[in-house]
């Protein structure tokens, strides 16, 4: 492959792998956001799933009385990694791609625990797709540099 494609391929894996960690890293940050504005849940709708949480998450009289400490793990867990994965892209820093696959791992476990907890949801099932294509997108970036570098 000349030097000229294997550029654009990897320009495009690279601008793919960008999008997605700053949609979900900024979506993750939007809904911690949204946890601490209304902890309640009602504004948003997810009230329903705050008794849920209570009977089935470890500890509910410290953790899961209203949405504050959920807010704080989705920006941990989602939120931060994300835009730490996305900052390295933009850095073009060589364990970029590799970060983009582990936060796609995180982001399908994620969603794995949600739909243990909360039942299958068109949501949850959309950004296990996410995930799913963020890892292979990462791989193929991966795949894209291994076979230039051979």
């Amino acid at each position: 492959m000349s030097t000229k494609a294997y550029m654009i391929h990897q320009k495009t894996y690279s601008t793919l792998l960008k999008f997605w960690t700053l949609f979900i890293g900024i979506g993750a940050v939007w809904g911690a956001v949204m946890m601490w504005i209304d902890p309640t849940g009602q504004l948003w709708g997810m009230d329903p799933l705050l008794p849920i949480l209570q009977a089935t998450m470890p500890m509910p009289e410290i953790f899961f009385q209203n949405f504050v400490f959920s807010g704080f793990v989705l920006l941990a867990v989602n939120g931060i990694t994300q835009l730490t994965a996305a900052y390295l892209l933009f850095r073009r820093h060589h364990w970029a791609e590799i970060a983009s696959a582990i936060c796609g791992i995180i982001l399908m476990l994620w969603i794995i625990l949600e739909w243990i907890v909360f039942d299958f949801n068109a949501l949850s099932n959309i950004y296990f797709g996410f995930g799913l294509i963020e890892i292979i997108t990462a791989i193929l970036a991966l795949k894209k540099q291994n076979t230039y570098k051979k």
